[in-house]
């Protein structure tokens, strides 16, 4: 297998275009193109699918760039601590639900970061995903996050993937909507009281190579007439600040967060489900200084916001 096909495939994977992937590599598209069918027929899967939209992973092309991007990040290390004066850089990776309480402590953490030459990694994404990013891409750290009823079901699947696990908190899941919303004049509210409303839900759940799509489907049920499903943050508070027709359910978030978007957060009576995030890394890997760190913030944000 060659090293700079790999290389070529990550990059078109990156920027999902040839012609913008040959552009950044520096290379004709079509000895791009020629390398990237070698590399196919090398390992003996199709890794992208053609489409109007450019390139697109195919399933086992996203388990496969996962493997290509940790070789790549191996190759590069080696050649760090063995290349003649080279400064060693220090790391941090963590893959993590959407949840205010974990990016205010993420936040915190960055402050005390005085280090010269660090490179921090932060993902936002789902359970499987961040799953997927401590086994395949490098990541050293990951919060999922997923219903008491499940707990059997993901400690039985994390102990056979050979990965640790500990319990960061339990929660239920609160209401947050405009300050404008005619919702946040009730003190507690009712699933009825939601029905005329949109519900804003992340939407990544419900891709199709899950192994536990049905499960995590379950999340985001199909019982509200409008929904708007997002993949970013941003887009939600923008969303939630701006249409008082809309609400979201979020783990419990600081006060800060729902003052600055101009928001209220409301207790759901008929929601008693309990979920819980629960912080995984690889069964062997030693914490290092930096992790001590972010995983102190955390527990500190979690006191302050989830009581």
């Amino acid at each position: 297998m060659n090293i700079l096909h790999l290389k070529y495939a990550v990059e078109v994977a990156r920027v999902g275009s040839l012609s913008q992937a040959a552009h950044n590599l520096i290379l004709a598209q079509p000895n791009l193109s020629r390398s990237i069918k070698e590399l196919e027929a090398d390992v003996g899967i199709k890794i992208f699918e053609r489409s109007t939209k450019g390139m697109v992973l195919t399933p086992e092309g996203e388990e496969f760039i996962g493997h290509a991007k940790e070789i790549l990040t191996h190759i590069e290390q080696v050649e760090l601590i063995y290349k003649a004066g080279a400064i060693k850089k220090q790391k941090f990776s963590i893959s993590v639900p959407r949840a205010c309480y974990i990016s205010e402590a993420f936040a915190e953490f960055s402050k005390s970061v005085t280090d010269a030459y660090i490179d921090i990694f932060y993902k936002e994404t789902n359970s499987q995903r961040t799953i997927s990013n401590i086994l395949n891409a490098g990541y050293k750290l990951g919060i999922i996050r997923y219903a008491e009823n499940y707990d059997k079901y993901f400690k039985s699947m994390l102990e056979e993937k050979g990965l640790t696990y500990e319990m960061v908190a339990e929660f239920t899941y609160q209401l947050i909507m405009s300050k404008d919303c005619p919702l946040a004049e009730k003190e507690t509210i009712t699933f009825d009281d939601l029905s005329d409303y949109i519900r804003i839900a992340h939407a990544d759940p419900y891709v199709p190579s899950l192994s536990v799509a049905k499960v995590v489907r379950e999340e985001l049920p199909d019982d509200f007439k409008r929904c708007i499903y997002i993949f970013e943050r941003a887009s939600q508070f923008d969303l939630l600040s701006q249409n008082p027709q809309t609400f979201m359910w979020v783990s419990p978030a600081p006060q800060n967060i729902l003052d600055k978007y101009h928001l209220v957060q409301r207790r759901c009576e008929s929601n008693t489900k309990i979920y819980k995030d629960i912080l995984i890394y690889k069964k062997g890997y030693k914490l290092t200084e930096l992790d001590k760190k972010f995983i102190t913030e955390l527990c500190c944000s979690r006191r302050r916001n989830l009581r």
